[in-house]
């Protein structure tokens, strides 16, 4: 088999790469996905998203003991079906701020600055409130269906703004818009109370064109290499076959932060040490693929309802959830349209910060107060009504790493974040969550607040760091293992044109190229990533636009 492009990965990235490259008729493009179609039922539907967790559609990785917080292994969910993440997350659509693009700029990245950025951004996107927001930041006519969540909503929503605003934090009804800071609603990748993935967007509609061959149940053993050269893949089907595919000009991974530098080292693109102590061949001493890793981490903040029947907690009980996937299948409309999450925050814990360091992601739902809730498997939650806010460090200096288990592909990658190892990152979370109890304890939850449950003593930092100890998790968003910089940089793993350095026809585009983590959910970005990279591959000039507005 041999292709123009092959693409592995078809989750966020690779589903827009998909479509761009084979946007030419004359360019034949190969798509290839470990994982199945997306077929899974629960896929489409917004409020089954705990339910996709430790299924056929999840990895279900593991990180190392983490030494900052009582050794403990965290979970680490990723999507396995076309789609990838898209397909499993919580469908939250956050660009970041203006700062963060900026700051990789800076990096010696030219061409990733915010100003520079957003035609990408706004390429993708079909917002059904564009009206409602300023043109100058938001697209009407791209793939990508974003809206607020207008099918169902809980009063507890408008608690929590007004509760944020009681406490100082002022609205945003548009955090993708000129301004980041302050409370407002979600945006979603939603449409017509549907899972609007970007497999859905991006794959779907032009799956069938003659040019593009797309391979499921294909897991991508290795990079095959000539002379420093990338020529095509060596993959294992689900019939445990071993084939190969050909690439005239490029192989562009697009598996992750985890399986994009698990495929570099597995052909022999790493750093030396780690590839010997896992029995692979060095062909190219990469030092800092794998490296850079870099996540966002949240703890909970949880109270009990006063009333009865108003959160999500309620649509758990058996038969309530039989009604709301009643509603759903009949009219897409009820308690099964939305995500899991309904406002969000982004806060300074410092005023001289110059940007967001904290966000608040609120969710009318509660996991109790014994600890021992799986935040991943909605099967374990209670069925009492309440609602939770999720204070979440937005900037990490806390480091980490990707390495090898082996030179098995079928292994899971290494994966050491080192959580909270930088005593700083423990500091703004305490801090964090002393906010996130201000507005939990605020006036405008006081219809529906009965006591506030998590954490049980706050009474000082040390409680509250026993709190986190027991209840912080991953909001999975691994980013930054391939890191895009400069020739001076021997950590940067591809140039600004995300081309592998070292190795011609090689490429990586996805979020492992950030340099430095964004300060919000990740899925938009790397669909960003993934416009900008597929007019990088083409040639193409960069887009312009008259989006030169900040984003303070």
């Amino acid at each position: 088999m041999t292709f123009d492009y092959i693409i592995v990965g078809a989750g966020s990235a690779g589903c827009v790469l998909a479509n761009r490259l084979s946007a030419d008729p004359a360019i034949s493009v190969l798509l290839v996905e470990a994982g199945g179609p997306d077929t899974r039922f629960e896929l489409q539907i917004p409020a089954a998203y705990s339910k996709l967790n430790k299924t056929a559609v999840d990895w279900g990785f593991w990180t190392e003991p983490q030494s900052a917080l009582n050794n403990r292994r965290m979970y680490q969910p990723r999507g396995k079906t076309l789609g990838g993440c898209s397909s499993t997350n919580a469908m939250a659509y956050v660009r970041g701020h203006r700062l963060d693009y900026d700051d990789w700029a800076a990096l010696g990245n030219p061409g990733w600055g915010y100003d520079d950025v957003l035609p990408y951004f706004i390429r993708s996107e079909h917002n059904e409130q564009f009206d409602q927001l300023d043109a100058l930041y938001h697209g009407k006519s791209g793939p990508l269906n974003v809206t607020f969540a207008t099918h169902y909503q809980t009063p507890l929503a408008g608690a929590f703004l007004q509760s944020c605003r009681q406490t100082g934090i002022r609205e945003n009804k548009d955090y993708n818009g000129a301004e980041q800071e302050g409370a407002g609603l979600f945006q979603f990748t939603i449409k017509d109370g549907k899972r609007h993935s970007a497999a859905t967007a991006f794959l779907k509609p032009i799956i069938n064109r003659p040019n593009l061959t797309v391979l499921t149940r294909a897991h991508t053993k290795q990079v095959l290499l000539q002379n420093d050269r990338a020529t095509g893949i060596e993959f294992v089907t689900g019939k445990n076959q071993t084939q190969t595919a050909t690439a005239r000009r490029e192989v562009i991974l697009s598996a992750g932060a985890f399986q994009s530098p698990q495929l570099l080292m597995l052909s022999g693109i790493g750093p030396s040490d780690t590839l010997h102590r896992a029995g692979v061949v060095v062909k190219k001493d990469a030092p800092g693929v794998g490296q850079n890793l870099q996540d966002h981490l949240f703890t909970g903040v949880s109270s009990l309802c006063s009333q009865r029947g108003i959160s999500s907690n309620f649509h758990l009980k058996p038969i309530n959830q039989l009604k709301a996937l009643g509603s759903w299948l009949l009219s897409k409309k009820g308690p099964m349209t939305i995500s899991p999450l309904e406002a969000v925050a982004f806060i300074k814990t410092e005023t001289e910060q110059d940007r967001p360091n904290m966000q608040l992601h609120f969710a009318p739902a509660h996991m109790g107060d014994d600890y021992t809730v799986d935040m991943y498997d909605l099967d374990t939650w209670p069925t009492t009504d309440g609602y939770i806010i999720l204070p979440t460090l937005l900037k990490p200096k806390s480091v980490g790493y990707v390495g090898l288990r082996s030179a098995n592909p079928l292994d899971a990658p290494l994966i050491q974040p080192n959580y909270l190892t930088h005593e700083d990152d423990r500091r703004v979370l305490i801090r964090g969550v002393r906010q996130a109890l201000d507005v939990a304890n605020a006036d405008g939850f006081g219809p529906y607040r009965h006591r506030v449950q998590t954490p049980p003593d706050y009474s000082s930092d040390d409680m509250i760091w026993q709190h986190i100890l027991q209840q912080l998790e991953t909001v999975y968003h691994p980013v930054g293992t391939c890191k895009m910089g400069t020739d001076a940089d021997e950590m940067a793993v591809v140039d600004a044109d995300l081309r592998v350095r070292g190795i011609d026809g090689l490429r990586v585009i996805d979020a492992s190229v950030m340099p430095t983590i964004v300060s919000g959910n990740t899925n938009a970005p790397v669909i960003m990533i993934a416009e900008k990279g597929a007019d990088l591959v083409l040639g193409l000039k960069p887009r312009k636009s008259s989006n030169i507005q900040a984003i303070a």
